[in-house]
């Protein structure tokens, strides 16, 4: 069934011209918002979040169906969505990893991020937390880092996939703060939490989301943020410049992708719509309360960040002489 298109976006397209009422209504049918990391993820909960909102929005109404294609790092859940008819039926809900780390981690790359994948806009914005295991006898950054070395390679840090922020950050740290610790890559946020948690692995950055009903009860301690300084979501916890190590800023964006060459009128109509639901109170209250700041704004200022991200960690990333197998 043909659904009208939200009545912004059709306003906008009205005055582009002739070409542009050549785009057909969007959607057509059931939109496919996949999400690449696991059920009960930080990722997993924006998505399911936007979904329900959008659910709820003149011309998505009853169509937003959220699909978790977890793997490799991301990389299964945005090749699906390079690889998808480009009309916008199928969104990626994407991150750092997959899209600005990877063409830097990987030999080989199942799809080119700068050419098959459209930015659409981003959603939210925020640092990872270093969780550490309550057991664990550190309270501060530079307590962890005084352990990490005295422990001489014998500690165990998780993180949510190989090539993630969550990884990248943990080596940048052990860089900086000159000692090393053994990598245990886990597939997404909730199993590796739970790896810390249990005692299996003794630290890991993740979104604070998955990491938070893990510290209520007693099992994880959080130290600090990701960022240099610290995150108006989180006031609590110091940034990395605190801890002594202010080379460190390390922010995770999210953000909806679409397969490149999607009609710029439906790339503008969602954006138009997600930009309009980032708006809403209620929604910024559920993100603010996962300790994410919101998003929004162009899709061309989406690409130059996700550009400006993929330069930044490139350097990076040579700089820690890291390669990986996809």
């Amino acid at each position: 069934m043909t659904r009208r298109r939200p009545l912004l976006a059709a306003a906008a397209l009205s005055l582009l011209g002739p070409a542009h009422a050549m785009i057909p209504a969007w959607p057509t049918g059931p939109v496919r918002l996949v999400v690449p990391a696991p059920a009960g993820s930080s990722l997993d909960v924006i998505g399911r979040l936007l979904a329900e909102r959008l659910g709820r929005s003149t011309g998505w109404s009853g169509t937003v169906v959220v699909d978790n294609k977890a793997g490799a790092g991301g990389l299964i859940g945005m090749d699906a969505v390079a690889k998808a008819p480009p009309n916008g039926q199928m969104l990626a809900l994407g991150f750092n990893g997959p899209v600005a780390f990877a063409p830097h981690l990987y030999r080989r790359m199942p799809y080119d991020p700068a050419k098959d994948l459209a930015p659409v806009v981003m959603t939210t914005l925020q640092p990872n937390v270093l969780a550490v295991s309550a057991r664990l006898p550190v309270k501060t950054l530079q307590d962890f880092i005084a352990h990490g070395r005295q422990q001489a390679g014998r500690m165990n840090v998780a993180s949510v996939g190989l090539g993630s922020a969550s990884h990248l950050t943990m080596e940048l740290l052990m860089a900086e703060g000159r000692f090393t610790a053994t990598h245990v890559p886990y597939n997404g946020s909730p199993p590796a939490a739970q790896s810390v948690a249990q005692g299996d692995t003794d630290a890991l950055f993740a979104a604070a989301p998955a990491l938070l009903p893990l510290v209520r009860s007693g099992h994880l301690r959080l130290i600090a943020v990701s960022s240099r300084d610290r995150f108006a979501a989180l006031p609590e916890l110091p940034g990395m410049a605190e801890g002594g190590l202010p080379g460190i800023d390390a922010l995770v964006w999210n953000g909806l992708f679409v397969a490149a060459g999607t009609p710029a009128g439906v790339v503008d109509g969602i954006n138009a719509d997600i930009n309009a639901a980032l708006r809403e109170p209620l929604l910024r209250a559920a993100l603010h309360d996962q300790g994410l700041a919101v998003g929004g704004g162009s899709a061309e200022a989406f690409r130059q960040r996700v550009d400006a991200d993929s330069r930044h960690w490139g350097a990076v990333i040579r700089r820690i002489g890291l390669t990986l197998e996809a």
